[in-house]
């Protein structure tokens, strides 16, 4: 089971990398959730309201139909992104639901300017009869609390 689950931690992150985000949005649970923490590791899952982004599936499907869209004058030069992630560690694992722990560096480019990052994701995973789905991704950036960039894109 532990290498499946680093394979889908992978392939999500191959699925980005592709700009295939409705391909991504399909492996989130209906109640999933994407966040990039403002404080990063050291801010609690009680405190929500302090997010670079704190997205529901719904609205992760409208980003990507603006990122998608003629309208979205900061993607008139299409961003594109590559992650590097290490090997994915498995936290813990119980009725179904399972928790990893991933380091990455992402980067991002538009044009000629490349935004860099560096963090982990903690991933939870759920096992549904349709296969694994995102109940969270959160991306804990190792600046969060400094000025970061524009991001586009999902680290």
């Amino acid at each position: 089971m532990q290498a499946n689950l680093q394979d889908f931690i992978f392939d999500e992150a191959r699925l980005l990398d592709e700009g295939n985000f409705e391909a991504w949005l399909a492996l989130f649970a209906e109640d999933g959730r994407y966040w990039v923490p403002l404080k990063g590791q050291a801010q609690t899952e009680d405190e929500r309201h302090n997010a670079i982004a704190d997205e529901s599936p719904l609205l992760l499907r409208l980003r990507v139909a603006r990122l998608r869209g003629d309208r979205a004058h900061s993607q008139q030069v299409r961003s594109q992104c590559q992650h590097v992630l290490q090997q994915p560690r498995l936290l813990l694992s119980e009725a179904g639901l399972h928790t990893l722990y991933t380091p990455f560096t992402y980067a991002e480019s538009r044009g000629e300017d490349l935004v860099v990052l560096h963090g982990h994701c903690l991933h939870r995973l759920r096992e549904t009869p349709e296969g694994l789905r995102i109940v969270l991704k959160r991306v804990n950036l190792v600046n969060a609390h400094s000025r970061l960039p524009m991001i586009q894109l999902f680290p």
